[in-house]
């Protein structure tokens, strides 16, 4: 995994404001169909992984595993975190080819 690469990605997603950050936020993105593509820290909670795997399957959304949290929250400069929504299909699609 080129993890730096989708992590600038991320940075520079997140500071053209296309990406929510937290579990709830990003589920609320991924029912109202605004959520492209959703990042899950390989260290997330059974629950959450549960949670976040099911909504996205439901709703069609893909998911990506990274890293940990402290990765996730890293790339975009903030603290720890479990799930990112990224909310622009540009953005989407890049992170999903350096993801997999």
């Amino acid at each position: 995994m080129k993890s730096n690469q989708w992590m600038s990605l991320l940075g520079l997603a997140n500071r053209a404001r296309k990406i929510i950050s937290g579990e709830e936020l990003a589920l609320k993105e991924v029912r109202n169909g605004k959520a492209k593509l959703i990042l899950l820290a390989a260290d997330a909670s059974q629950n959450t992984t549960k949670k976040i795997t099911d909504k996205c399957n439901y709703y069609n959304v893909p998911i990506k595993m990274v890293e940990n949290r402290e990765v996730l929250g890293q790339a975009i400069g903030k603290e720890a975190r479990v799930v990112v929504a990224v909310l622009d299909g540009g953005f989407a699609g890049k992170l999903v080819t350096l993801l997999d």
